[in-house]
C-alpha cells in the first residue's frame, strides 16, 4: 500500500476511535504505532508525547505530524495530521447539527456524562503507565511530584514548569 494512503488511513482510525481530547488517544496511538506498525520506538513516542505538549497546538495533532514526519518526512507530517482531523471534523458537523436540538433530552446528557467518566479512565490510565515509564528513579519520582504539586496545587503555570524542569534536565541529567 502507498505510505501516504496508509498514514492517512492509520491516523484517520485513530481519530475515528478517540474521543476525549489527545490524551485520550495516547494508548491508542501507542497500540497502533509502536506495537502493530512498528514505526516508531515506545521511547520515540514518549518523546512525541513530551514535545507536543510543549508545543503550540493539540498534542494529538502534534504527535500524529511528529510520527507522519518521522515515517515519510514532512509530507508524510502532513498526511497523517490531516488523517487524524477527518473524522473529528466529520462527526463535529454532525453533531453540532443535532446537538441543539437533542441536547435537553435526559438521555443525551446522561450519554455526555458517562463519555465524560470514560475518557477520565483513559486519561488516567495514560498517566499511570507514563509515570511508571518514566518516573524510575528516586530523583525522577521527585521531579515528577514537585511538577504535579506546583502546577496543580501552587497553580505554577505549566508553560513554566516544562521550561524549568527541561533546563533541570539539561545542567542536572545524565552526560
Amino acid at each position: 500500500m502507498n505510505i501516504y494512503l496508509d498514514l492517512y488511513l492509520t491516523f484517520f482510525e485513530i481519530g475515528l476511535f478517540t474521543f476525549g481530547g489527545g490524551y485520550a488517544m495516547l494508548p491508542l496511538l501507542e497500540r497502533e504505532l509502536v506495537d502493530k506498525k512498528g514505526w516508531v520506538t515506545k521511547e520515540e513516542i514518549l518523546d512525541y508525547y513530551a514535545i507536543g505538549q510543549a508545543t503550540p497546538g493539540i498534542i494529538s495533532i502534534n504527535t500524529s505530524t511528529f510520527c507522519g514526519c518521522k515515517k515519510a518526512g514532512n509530507l508524510g507530517g502532513i498526511v497523517a495530521s490531516l488523517g487524524f482531523l477527518t473524522p473529528s471534523l466529520i462527526i463535529i458537523t454532525i453533531i453540532a447539527n443535532f446537538l441543539t436540538a437533542f441536547s435537553h433530552l435526559a438521555y443525551v446528557q446522561h450519554a455526555f456524562a458517562g463519555i465524560r467518566i470514560a475518557v477520565c479512565a483513559l486519561v488516567l490510565n495514560t498517566v499511570m503507565k507514563l509515570v511508571k515509564k518514566n518516573a524510575d528513579t528516586r530523583v525522577k519520582f521527585l521531579v515528577f511530584a514537585f511538577t504535579f504539586l506546583a502546577i496543580a496545587w501552587l497553580k505554577i503555570s505549566p508553560v513554566i514548569m516544562v521550561i524549568g524542569i527541561g533546563i533541570f534536565g539539561i545542567l542536572f541529567g545524565k552526560r
